[in-house]
């Protein structure tokens, strides 16, 4: 009869007693790891992300390790087929672990092309050597590369900030990197430049008169241009799986309109506006 009240008892190195009369009760299992950054794991990612930046600014000092050909296709498909552009950044994402771009051979060939376009307009209007130089330096480095680095910024913000969608329980919460923001200006900003620097400037005798049909060309031109900037921008945000409400980048175009609508019946030619800015006429 002892042995088996012995028995009948749980001893005090029973499972059973341990989780009946423990004094701490067992932590829950850790379902939210990896959804909410710990300040390790963002020093970590700043690291990354600085070391990427690096890295990149060394590849565009190395042009044997540039993909120029890919760059010109996909140069080309923005113009035609912008969505054709951004399926390649599932494959991106899967080999490089990172959504943007990691060759600079888009930018450098970008940088070249609006270099070559700002030495045509300073013969059109004869700047001289020290005026070409100004002009080579506000369309690159100011209207493309410092404008383009703001405009990545604020969406950069707004995409992380408003439109991430909530996570399931056991995913983790993704972010859109300032990299990816920047491509996505750099694909919009390409037909962009085509419209209003390369049409625009064979259109020269046409925007630069007074008159309604200067202001319906000029308009309908940069109007256009900025539509499909903000068409190809929404393109570029819609492929991310993990945000929502991608169709606000759209809503501007109204916006476009209206506006082309007001300057047309006003007579307010926005493309001589701005070459009266870059070239004081």
């Amino acid at each position: 009869m002892a042995t088996a009240g012995a028995l009948a008892t749980p001893s005090s190195t029973s499972p059973l007693r341990q989780q009946r009369y423990s004094p701490i009760p067992p932590s829950p299992p850790d379902v939210f790891n990896g959804m909410i950054p710990t300040p390790a794991s963002a020093r970590g990612r700043r690291r990354r992300t600085g070391t990427g930046i690096v890295e990149y600014i060394r590849r565009v000092f190395n042009v044997q390790q540039m993909d120029f050909e890919f760059a010109l296709s996909q140069m080309f498909y923005v113009c035609v087929s912008p969505m054709r552009v951004y399926r390649n950044i599932y494959y991106h994402k899967q080999t490089k672990n990172q959504w943007a771009r990691d060759d600079p051979a888009f930018v450098v060939v970008q940088s070249a092309l609006l270099s070559i376009i700002a030495i045509a307009y300073s013969i059109a209007y004869r700047v001289g050597f020290l005026g070409t130089l100004k002009l080579m330096f506000f369309m690159v480095a100011v209207d493309y590369l410092l404008v383009g680095a703001g405009v990545a910024t604020v969406n950069w913000l707004f995409t992380n900030r408003v439109l991430i969608a909530q996570p399931l329980l056991h995913s983790v919460r993704q972010q859109v990197e300032w990299a990816y923001c920047f491509d996505v200006h750099c694909n919009a900003f390409f037909p962009l430049s085509l419209a209003t620097y390369v049409v625009q400037f064979f259109f020269l005798p046409i925007v630069t008169r007074q008159g309604w049909v200067a202001a319906f060309v000029g308009n309908t031109l940069y109007g256009g241009a900025v539509g499909y900037y903000l068409y190809v921008t929404f393109l570029g945000y819609n492929a991310l799986p993990f945000l929502r409400h991608q169709t606000i980048f759209l809503y501007p175009i109204a916006l476009i309109c209206a506006a082309w609508i007001v300057c047309v019946a006003l007579g307010f030619n926005v493309a001589a506006f701005v070459l009266g800015v870059y070239f004081g006429t």
